[in-house]
């Protein structure tokens, strides 16, 4: 069943209002008819089955039949401070970060960054792509929420916002070879996690030590070296996993 977002203002007692490009995806591209039902989403993790009663160009109006008694949400509120990288990189860690259960993605920019943007405008456009990004695997995977792409951060801005919301922090590198994540995380008192993830060069060790002194736990994903794209997934699993979010039936 097609999957949609809408704001809880779009809910008003039991009737469902989509706006926006999600229009012409219901009539052009799925050929959505009415009385053909949908899954909407509330971004709030509240899930509904609704049935079509008007296909309009400026709206599409529904009821709502069911509401589904699943929460799809992790109660594990990783954010990922990921380097910033080259190409499609990007786009594929913010689509499987999202798919993994991610809240919250931030693209940081470091000494080793290969990519580098200082165009106000041309950020934006990235970012805004990004969320479109979010939202499509959001669908696709049957998230309850959208997690957001922020701003492009320095590293010492993620840092200050590190240091100011108090959250456990992780920090894969490949020159830790002593302790895993699994080493810290059993030291998790709440359920707000950060990793932070470098570029395609790694980390500076002067970023490391920065890191360090907000007392982040410096953490090997292994024996091998993993690519700046798969490292984030690696973690992200691994905390998942170790705090009961994937793998348990």
């Amino acid at each position: 069943m097609n999957r949609f977002f809408v704001s809880q203002e779009d809910i008003n007692d039991s009737i469902v209002t989509i706006k926006g490009d999600d229009i012409k995806h219901i009539k052009n591209v799925l050929r959505l008819k009415e009385n053909d039902k949908i899954s909407v989403c509330d971004n709030q993790d509240n899930e509904y089955i609704v049935k079509l009663d008007n296909i309009l160009n400026e709206e599409v109006t529904g009821t709502i039949i069911e509401e589904v008694d699943i929460r799809r949400e992790s109660n594990i509120n990783i954010t990922l401070y990921q380097g910033f990288a080259k190409g499609s990189k990007m786009d594929m860690i913010i689509q499987k970060a999202t798919e993994l259960g991610v809240k919250r993605i931030v693209p940081i920019i470091t000494d080793r960054a290969i990519v580098k943007i200082n165009d106000k405008k041309k950020e934006d456009k990235k970012i805004d792509r990004f969320n479109k990004i979010a939202m499509e695997a959001s669908k696709q995977s049957k998230r309850g929420t959208v997690p957001e792409v922020s701003n492009i951060l320095s590293l010492d801005k993620a840092i200050k916002e590190i240091q100011e919301n108090g959250s456990f922090t992780i920090v894969p590198y490949e020159d830790e070879n002593q302790v895993g994540v699994k080493d810290f995380i059993k030291d998790v008192k709440n359920r707000d996690i950060n990793i932070i993830i470098g570029p395609e060069g790694g980390f500076e060790e002067t970023e490391i030590s920065q890191l360090k002194s907000i007392n982040s736990k410096i953490v090997s994903l292994g024996p091998r070296i993993l690519r700046t794209e798969t490292a984030g997934f690696t973690a992200i699993a691994i905390v998942m996993y170790e705090l009961g979010d994937i793998g348990v039936v």
